[in-house]
């Protein structure tokens, strides 16, 4: 069976090493690998991923374009990358309209690091300019462990988005909302929003994920694992043990975000 792995995180090499003791060290998380592409490979060789999706975030407007070049520079084919795009970058239009003739498919946007609600209304005019440049936007979703309160990414400020964008290519990830999951099936299961399984194997019961699996629709979840925060063989493992049909697990591990990508 091909696997896509939607949501992993890799950096340059020259700042992998200092990049991931910081976060793990703010997330009191220990890290599965090093952040370099190279051991990503080499875990995809191990847990059978045919494709892993890299999802760069910046964190202030300057690092922007500089962290698009180096994301379009990674991909080869078994590594593929959105791009990154921040609600204070005053030529947004342009860089998004750059990345997309640059074939960049998507971006990934983190409201908690980004400092920003989903469903304020001064960062409509971004997500109308990727709406028309036919982009699909993960949103980071429910709580960071990385990260103080306030949460921004709650599972109703998505809802608020998809209620004003009806036509955005949404994938929210940690199932919805990490540690928010009554929200999630009070707010967002069932819509037209794509949900990944990052970081939630170990941190909700089975039977509530396929719960919510089942009432979403398969065709509408995504195979995730956070790398280098989870191991992507052994969430491999966890998904493909759910009690699920053939073909809810084929839709999950490669048809959905195939058929989202374009592949």
């Amino acid at each position: 069976m091909k696997i896509i792995d939607i949501h992993t995180h890799v950096f340059p090499d020259k700042i992998a090493e200092k990049t991931i003791k910081f976060l793990s060290q703010e997330a009191q998380a220990e890290p599965y690998l090093d952040g370099t592409v190279s051991d990503l490979k080499r875990s995809m060789d191990e847990a059978g991923i045919t494709i892993s999706v890299n999802q760069p975030i910046a964190t202030t407007p300057s690092q922007v374009r500089s962290i698009n070049d180096w994301a379009k520079g990674i991909e080869d084919g078994r590594i593929l990358s959105f791009g990154t795009i921040h609600p204070l970058l005053e030529d947004f239009a342009e860089e998004i309209r750059r990345i997309r003739k640059m074939g960049i498919k998507g971006v990934k946007i983190h409201p908690d690091y980004q400092k920003f609600h989903p469903d304020d209304e001064s960062v409509f005019p971004i997500y109308k300019s990727l709406i028309e440049n036919d982009m699909i936007i993960l949103f980071h979703a429910g709580v960071d462990i990385g990260l103080y309160p306030p949460m921004y990414a709650t599972p109703q400020s998505l809802a608020r988005v998809l209620e004003n964008f009806p036509k955005m290519k949404l994938i929210a990830a940690h199932l919805g909302g990490y540690e928010c999951w009554d929200d999630v099936e009070r707010y967002l299961v069932g819509r037209d929003v794509f949900l990944d399984t990052s970081f939630v194997t170990d941190y909700m019961e089975k039977e509530r994920l396929t719960r919510i699996m089942r009432e979403h629709g398969f065709d509408k979840i995504m195979f995730a694992t956070d790398s280098p925060w989870k191991s992507q063989a052994e969430e491999v493992k966890k998904i493909s043990a759910l009690p699920l049909s053939e073909k809810a697990k084929e839709d999950i591990f490669y048809r959905n975000a195939s058929r989202m990508l374009n592949l």
